[in-house]
């Protein structure tokens, strides 16, 4: 089955940055890469914004959704802090990933300029007009949350 496809208008707010490419025919998420000057160390437990040096023109109605590569994420310990960022259809500055060092050594990791740093999947979305009420319809779940639906 073919994978829809649409042009997603780009600018190189660097000369150095490096076009989001996917890794495979049917990746979701295409990466991003770092467009750094030098290399960044992030300690233990800090976060640092990391540029792209890509802007976006997202069309009206979807939204760029940033996720950690799983690779960076599992085996290095750097996933985005926000653990998904939002690229809303108006924004129109640099691609930033805030880039959060979890890792459970303690050491602190470096991130290198080109190197691929998280993914961004474009997904269109529905936006809510929120009606205020005093009842909700009933459902066989109700307000059953936080892990209610796993069987034991």
């Amino acid at each position: 089955m073919p994978i829809s496809t649409m042009k997603l208008r780009i600018k190189k707010l660097n000369p150095n940055a490096v076009i989001p490419s996917y890794g495979t025919d049917f990746a979701a998420g295409a990466d991003l890469y770092a467009c750094i000057d030098e290399t960044v160390s992030i300690d233990c437990g800090e976060t640092k914004m990391i540029g792209t040096g890509v802007a976006l023109e997202i069309p009206t109605g979807y939204v760029g959704l940033v996720f950690a590569r799983s690779g960076l994420a599992c085996k290095k310990g750097l996933a985005p802090a926000n653990k998904v960022g939002v690229i809303d259809s108006d924004y129109r500055g640099e691609i930033k990933v805030a880039l959060h060092n979890h890792n459970g050594s303690g050491e602190a990791l470096c991130v290198e300029n080109g190197e691929r740093i998280a993914q961004i999947a474009i997904v269109p979305y529905l936006k809510a007009e929120f009606e205020e009420t005093d009842d909700l319809e009933n459902t066989e779940r109700g307000e059953s949350g936080f892990g209610s639906t796993g069987k034991f």
